[in-house]
């Protein structure tokens, strides 16, 4: 990170947030925010231009909600916002991400991964205000699709030589079929369930909490399943241990998940990132 590159710019310190203290620039993220852990690496600071603090206010809202909910994660300390930019400051999760362990410790820990994960499912779909549901998500897919933002590294292999407006199309006729299905099948979504924003305690494998929980909404339960389990894909040594890993985890969380929406739901996420 580079002195003129902006992330100073874009900081703690100049937004008046984080009451005081040294923070340490993490990475910069996607839309131009920036990350910074404290110097006792008990918070985490997320800044971002003027220009995208409506989109970090909303994260700092499901951040504040969930908290309230029993289901682990961060805890907001500190918000600022103004001309400069807008900055969150929410408590560390301790613990390691869940794509930095082995593949063994991820098989003893994904007992307790879903039931985090089923925890989190079962929070009452009517005490939650924010909403990322299918229709949202073909209309941001629509936007990143016409400005021309899909990152090609984010398809499946697949898929990375074709047009994303080609991939979208097949993906709209489903729509009306999945949306009935939502219907019937909403619960309180992570919105970006992939390893790494799970954290795991790495003595006792059990999970510490969620974190960027900027998606958290309404949506149906296959767009949390379809992520963590293609993401946990990457871990498992071959597919003898992801098809069992599987099995185990339909069998805990208590459900028989459908192939088809999970393969529509990791299609579709993609096409939502630019």
């Amino acid at each position: 990170m580079s002195d003129h590159a902006g992330p100073r710019t874009v900081s703690p310190a100049l937004l008046g947030a984080g009451g005081g203290g040294d923070w340490l620039p993490v990475t910069a993220g996607e839309s131009g925010a920036f990350v910074f852990r404290s110097a006792d690496a008990a918070r985490y600071a997320k800044c971002v231009p003027a220009a995208d603090a409506a989109g970090l206010e909303a994260e700092r809202d499901r951040v504040e909600w969930l908290s309230g909910r029993g289901v682990p994660g961060p805890r907001v300390l500190d918000w600022s916002s103004g001309d400069a930019g807008a900055c969150l400051v929410t408590s560390a999760v301790s613990g390691v991400p869940a794509d930095q362990v082995s593949a063994e410790e991820l098989r003893l820990s994904w007992g307790r991964v879903t039931d985090a994960v089923r925890r989190l499912h079962e929070v009452p779909v009517p005490e939650c205000p924010f909403r990322r549901g299918l229709d949202a998500m073909v209309a941001l897919a629509r936007d990143v699709v016409a400005r021309g933002a899909v990152n090609p590294e984010f398809l499946p292999v697949e898929q990375q030589h074709l047009p994303p407006a080609e991939l979208l199309a097949r993906l709209t006729g489903q729509v009306p079929r999945r949306r009935e299905q939502e219907v019937a099948d909403t619960v309180v979504c992570h919105g970006d369930l992939c390893l790494p924003n799970i954290i795991l305690d790495p003595r006792t494998l059990d999970v510490s909490g969620f974190i960027d929980l900027g998606r958290l909404g309404l949506a149906d339960r296959h767009a949390d399943l379809a992520l963590l389990l293609a993401n946990a894909r990457e871990t498992w040594p071959d597919e003898q241990w992801a098809r069992a890993a599987d099995a185990a985890f339909a069998e805990r969380y208590g459900i028989a998940v459908d192939h088809d929406r999970l393969r529509f739901y990791l299609h579709l996420d993609p096409l939502t990132w630019g």
